[in-house]
Formats: structure tokens, C-alpha cells, sequence
């Protein structure tokens, strides 16, 4: 039996990075995109480069048991030198393994991550594996034993099996945290819907809730100044269109603005936690579980809860690979008491 069950992806990501890529902004009435480039047809030399194990269900099961809970872990891999990175990995950790599948007949996947100057990614992903898991690869009797199932970003035909495993997770009493991909939130709100309403605790960033509810974010204009709100009124009605169920906890993250985070009666903000950015891979996944450990260690506090994952997760980008800054509950309320000032702020409904 174990505390947390999580069930998501596992890659091989390398890591590159070069000082000839371009961040391009383009404006419209509407929105703001960004775009990474390079110059057409020419040969890019490359900065620095590396590789690490990935993936939210490999991100999220470290994370977890680095904080102490006992934990367990559902992927699913192939049988080649990437499956071997992935498990490698594992081999200093208690984390059991035995409900991960593997099939000869597949590739495990496999990502490489441009990285940017201001450490910001874009992602070139190979799903393999990840998006085959199917219900008859999943041990249920182990979700059904767990304390906290923890749903990270699905993708492919494996999408299909959220529904049923968050279902039967809250038929049996089992919390679930669902960090919701935007694999499934394309399927459309009314397919989202099914699993919202058995998740205690939903977690997406900005452009996914966007995307959720299709609810825009409205930019600036002459005669109103949306950015001197301390929450965006239209970040506002994303959360209540995403609280389907009563006692359900919503975060949303916004990057460089912060998270936020909404249980129907009060909406909670907390800013960044200062540090270098180094990469952002992986800080979502541990921004996502440490929220979800932490309410329960302080006892459904999410204000502190915010704060427990915004340290965490500024520990991951102050690194190279998304499990390498990871620390323990101990580490993280050692920076607090290092920053007293950094503090979060409760909105009434």
C-alpha cells in the first residue's frame, strides 16, 4: 500500500540550448504570442547540451517520494537504451515500480527541449509509449490502495482511460489531483467536465484554463488596465466555470505572474519565489504535486500550499532537468524562513 499513486508519462529528454535562437513577440488586439526561431537554412552551433529522465509521471513520483510520501508510479515504456535511462534513473530511489508497463513492441519517449536564453523551452516530443497506456494495462486494486492519485498530463489514446481511473479513484475514497494536459482539454469542456467533477484538486496553467473554457484573457486597452488587478476578472470567471465540485480546490499558474488559486469562497495569490532560471522543464509538474502534498501536510492551508510549490518549483529551474532542483519539505521551509517577506495574499470571493 502506498500514500501516492501517480500515473503520466516518461521520456528521455536532451537538452539544447544555443545563443543564436530568437524570441519573436507578435501583438494582436486579442492576445500576445511568443515564438522561438532560428535562421532558415543555416547550420546552429550549439551552447550546451545535456540529457535527464522526464515526463510527468517520472517528474511527479520523484518529487513525492523526495518529500516523503510513499509512492508508486504508472508509465508506460518500451524495451530499448530509452526504457533503460528511465529505469536507471530509479535505481537510488524507493519508488515502486511494479505497476509501470512495458512493451518490446514500442519506443519510449523521447523529447528534445530547445531551451532560450531567458530559459524559457519549446518542446520537440515523441509520444511512443506514452500515449498507449490503455485500462487493461492499469493495476486499479493499487489506486484503490493508495491515499492520493495523482493525474499528470496525458497524451494519444491514452486520454481515454482518465475518465475511468479518476471515477473509480473517487468511488473509493481516493483523493485525486488532476493536472490537466492539453491533450484532453481539446477534447472539449464537456468531456473535461466527467473528470473535473471527481477531482478534489485541479491544476492547470493560464493558457490550458484558457483553452478549458474558452475564456480570453483580455490584454490592456486605453480605458482599462486589466494588469493593475491583482487577479484578471477573466482569470476570475475561469475558475468558477472550473469548480464543478463543492469541496474541489482550482490553481491556476501564470508564469512569471504567479499562481493562484480558488475554493469557491476565497481566491488566494502568490507570487513568484525569486531564483535563477536556468530551465523550465518540469516546474509545472513540481509546482502541481508539491501544491497537492503540501495541503496535506499543513493541513488544507492553500495560501501556504502556494508557497511550499512556488519555492519547489523555483528550485527546479534553477537547474538543468526537471527532477535535479527538487527538495524536501525541510529545504523548502528553510527558504521561507530565509525570506520571511515572501508571503501570499487571500482575495474574498
Amino acid at each position: 500500500m502506498c500514500d501516492v499513486i501517480t500515473i503520466g508519462s516518461a521520456t528521455m529528454d536532451v537538452f539544447v540550448e544555443s545563443d543564436d535562437a530568437n524570441i519573436v513577440s507578435v501583438f494582436t488586439k486579442n492576445k500576445k504570442s511568443e515564438f522561438m526561431s532560428y535562421p532558415y537554412g543555416a547550420k546552429v552551433e550549439i551552447t550546451d547540451f545535456d540529457s535527464n529522465v522526464g515526463g510527468g509521471g517520472v517528474n511527479t513520483a520523484v518529487n513525492f517520494h523526495n518529500l516523503g510520501y510513499k509512492t508508486s508510479a504508472i508509465f508506460k515504456i518500451g524495451d530499448d537504451i530509452y526504457s533503460d535511462g528511465v529505469l536507471e534513473c530509479f535505481k537510488d530511489k524507493d519508488i515502486d515500480l511494479s505497476n509501470i508497463i512495458q512493451d518490446c513492441t514500442i519506443s519510449t519517449g523521447f523529447s528534445i527541449i530547445l531551451v532560450s536564453f531567458q530559459g524559457d523551452r519549446t518542446v520537440l516530443a515523441h509520444r511512443g509509449a506514452n500515449a498507449m497506456i490503455k485500462k487493461s494495462d492499469i493495476n486499479f486494486d493499487a489506486i484503490k490502495n493508495a491515499k492520493l492519485l495523482y493525474i499528470a498530463p496525458m497524451n494519444g489514446d491514452s486520454t481515454k482511460v482518465l475518465d475511468d481511473i479518476a471515477a473509480f479513484a473517487h468511488e473509493n475514497n481516493v483523493y485525486v489531483c488532476f493536472n490537466a494536459g492539453s491533450t484532453s482539454i481539446k477534447k472539449g469542456f464537456n468531456y473535461l467536465k466527467k473528470i473535473l467533477a471527481n477531482a478534489n484538486i485541479v491544476v492547470m496553467n493560464k493558457e490550458e484554463a484558457s483553452l478549458a473554457t474558452q475564456i480570453l484573457v483580455r490584454p490592456d486597452t486605453r480605458d482599462e488596465k486589466f494588469s493593475e488587478e491583482l487577479i484578471h476578472p477573466d482569470i476570475k470567471e475561469m475558475f468558477k466555470k472550473l469548480k464543478i465540485g463543492k469541496e474541489q480546490i482550482i490553481v491556476i499558474t501564470d508564469g512569471g505572474r504567479g499562481a493562484y488559486a480558488y475554493d469557491g469562497k476565497k481566491y488566494y495569490y502568490c507570487p513568484v519565489f525569486d531564483g535563477p532560471v536556468v530551465s523550465t522543464l518540469g516546474a509545472g509538474d513540481a509546482f502541481a504535486s508539491t501544491f497537492c502534498a503540501a495541503l496535506s501536510k499543513t493541513k488544507r492551508d492553500i495560501g501556504k500550499s502556494l508557497m511550499y510549490a512556488s519555492v519547489n518549483s523555483a528550485g527546479v529551474v534553477s537547474a538543468f532537468g526537471a527532477t535535479q532542483g527538487l527538495m524536501t519539505f525541510e529545504e523548502i521551509e528553510d527558504k521561507l524562513t530565509e525570506n520571511p517577506k515572501y508571503k501570499f495574499i487571500v482575495i474574498e470571493n
